[in-house]
């Protein structure tokens, strides 16, 4: 029975198939291209094809497809693909598990902290209604599909995800170059809180929902311990031995430097309790921010 998983080709997909093969899974990716060997299979999730029968039979469904947030600057077309991108692929994915014969048991889909907008100081779990904005928008209609799943008796799992700390990519392997210079500095006020969570740690996080069926519906994919901006930021420049700059940088630079993402994505405050997955009994590997960093650098 395989575990079928979209979106292999990130970061975090690649890390993920990693793991599960290496502990012996059969993992089948889904492509948008010719598939090379039997481990892999074609859809095309812009025009709605994925045929059932590659779903059918199936332990689990990972879907992580999706445009990157934040590798392109902002404008309207690049806003309809972030969202045709997420809403359409799933609903497609969603589609074809229902029509198969032998629905897999679990669903995991991708989603993220920007479903609570801003929430400034306080301490949010899985409860937390969604915020305004277009992120929470976007988060809210990508879960939404993931959900109509559950109607055919799948369980579900949406993985509201933090900052992923990892030295092969994402957001930290971006700060790099800027910290290793000495110039990294807090963002806007500084006092915004950061959720973040490890490489290992969500693809453990990943593996314990798969393996544990009383977790679904949303779950904070973060540390128990987010910290300000401003705390990040110290902690960095002292992993890498470098000086940080006291002088954070005004939300006016980083919207004209990056456009409208900074104000959506970098400045809102997200302080996240991970409380599906402390519940459950996952134990994470890494709890403080220095020793993550360290780990992941």
């Amino acid at each position: 029975m395989a575990i079928i998983v979209t979106g292999a080709s990130g970061l975090l997909g690649g890390a993920l198939v990693a793991a599960l093969r290496g502990a012996g899974e059969r993992v089948v990716t889904l492509v948008r291209r010719e598939p090379r060997n039997a481990d892999e299979a074609m859809w095309r999730p812009a025009e709605g094809v994925l045929d059932p029968g590659v779903l059918d039979g199936a332990s689990a469904v990972v879907h992580l497809a999706g445009a990157p947030i934040a590798d392109k600057r902002w404008n309207a077309a690049y806003k309809k693909e972030l969202v045709r991108s997420r809403v359409d692929s799933t609903r497609v994915l969603v589609r074809a598990i229902r029509e198969t014969e032998r629905r897999p048991g679990v669903l995991v889909s991708a989603s993220g902290v920007d479903f609570y907008g801003d929430t400034g100081d306080r301490v949010v779990d899985e409860s937390e209604p969604k915020g305004t904005g277009f992120l929470p928008e976007l988060c809210g209609r990508w879960e939404a599909e993931a959900a109509a799943a559950e109607d055919a008796g799948v369980r579900v799992a949406r993985l509201r995800t933090g900052i992923v700390l990892s030295g092969r990519g994402g957001a930290l392997r971006r700060m790099l170059p800027v910290f290793k210079a000495g110039l990294g500095a807090p963002l806007g006020s500084g006092r915004q809180y950061w959720s973040w969570i490890s490489e290992p740690d969500w693809v453990g996080a990943v593996r314990h929902i798969l393996a544990t069926p009383e977790v679904s519906g949303p779950v904070n994919m973060a540390s128990p311990e987010p910290v300000t901006n401003a705390a990040f930021t110290r902690a960095l420049g002292q992993v890498l031995g470098r000086p940080t700059l006291p002088m954070p940088v005004p939300k006016i630079a980083l919207t004209m430097g990056i456009g409208e993402f900074a104000a959506a994505g970098l400045l809102p405050s997200h302080r996240l309790r991970p409380g599906k997955l402390l519940d459950s009994g996952y134990e994470f590997t890494h709890s403080d921010l220095t020793n993550a960093l360290r780990a992941v650098l």
